[in-house]
């Protein structure tokens, strides 16, 4: 092991030097998604903010594949000198390692957490003929019908089916799962009654909600959100300490000096106080989050024991 260390100090030596002057060039913020989806804009909003705490321009640099893993893998394997941020997601970090796929980095090794900067809920919806009107009312109806009520979700192994197994498995209800490419055409097909519930982003179900062509019965987050105020959360309306969702945070390549990390942490800790930017990522139906790097470790690793608990019960792979 003392070998070890004696060898590592003369590569890290630099980058400690380094980072006395960080930053003195643009820095790049990797979105692991393909542009106009929630990572893609969150990355877009955080960083002009980021980048005025920072004194440099953040350009944001979407590298889509494979679920998040191809952007995630190319930031974790970055030189670790505070230019490479990487804007990781619940999916890629906390689930993916858990459904039997062989990931080229590991979330834990590989990277350093440094804030959460948004989580978002998803709403409970279900088609407009099923004859429920609240969370206790869905439980009751698919108790009385098992098997009966099919669910819809982004595919396999996503946060929308892993919401909705979630909320089954502590309701002890049974449902079907019909997986789609996107939670576009799962919306579609719940107004049309094709399926029954889907637990999907708030902004895609809120104003068909409103508009009366379906039915939002409760958010999955801890608290209400600010787009659907009037909407109680699934545990206030009947399923105590339920809680599910996405999140997003800012993570940096292992060996990163500390000087860099804690830098990085004071400046998204500034930036998400922003009230413009908080009004911007609400649109969204998410909520601007600071935590500290502990902190954010800690949320992490609960997030990911979590879903790896559920994972096992359930029996969802993806291999």
């Amino acid at each position: 092991m003392r070998r070890r260390i004696l060898v590592l100090l003369p590569a890290l030596l630099p980058l400690a030097a380094a980072a006395q002057t960080w930053p003195d060039r643009p820095i790049r913020l990797i979105a692991p998604f393909a542009p106009g989806g929630g990572a893609d804009f969150t990355a877009r909003a955080i960083a002009p903010l980021l980048g005025e705490q920072l004194g440099q321009t953040i350009v944001v640099d979407n590298r889509a594949g494979a679920n998040g893993v191809v952007g995630t893998d190319i930031a974790a394997k970055a030189m670790p000198d505070g230019y490479t941020l990487l804007l990781g997601v619940a999916g890629t970090l906390a689930v993916a390692p858990h459904l039997g796929e062989k990931l080229p980095f590991d979330p834990v090794r590989d990277l350093i957490p440094v804030s959460l900067v948004a989580t978002s809920p998803f709403i409970l919806a279900v088609t407009k003929s099923l004859p429920v009107d609240s969370v206790p009312s869905l439980i009751a109806y698919a108790k009385a019908n098992p098997g009966k009520l099919n669910f819809g979700s982004s595919g396999k192994g996503g946060a929308p089916q892993l919401a909705t197994e979630l909320f089954s498995s502590m309701a002890g209800i049974k449902m079907v799962h019909v997986p789609y490419r996107g939670l576009g055409p799962a919306v579609a097909d719940l107004i049309a009654g094709q399926i029954q519930v889907l637990f999907a982003d708030v902004p895609l179900v809120a104003e068909h909600a409103k508009a009366g062509t379906l039915k939002a019965l409760a958010v999955t987050g801890r608290a209400r959100s600010s787009v659907v105020p009037d909407l109680p959360t699934v545990a206030e309306a009947g399923l105590p300490g339920y809680a599910a969702g996405t999140w997003y945070g800012i993570f940096l390549p292992a060996r990163t000096p500390a000087a860099i990390v804690e830098r990085i942490s004071a400046a998204l800790n500034v930036a998400l106080t922003n009230e413009g930017l908080k009004a911007t990522i609400a649109k969204q139906g998410a909520e601007a989050q600071w935590l500290t790097p502990d902190q954010f470790a800690d949320f992490v690793r609960t997030d990911s024991t979590k879903w790896s608990t559920l994972i096992r019960e359930v029996g969802i792979r993806v291999d």
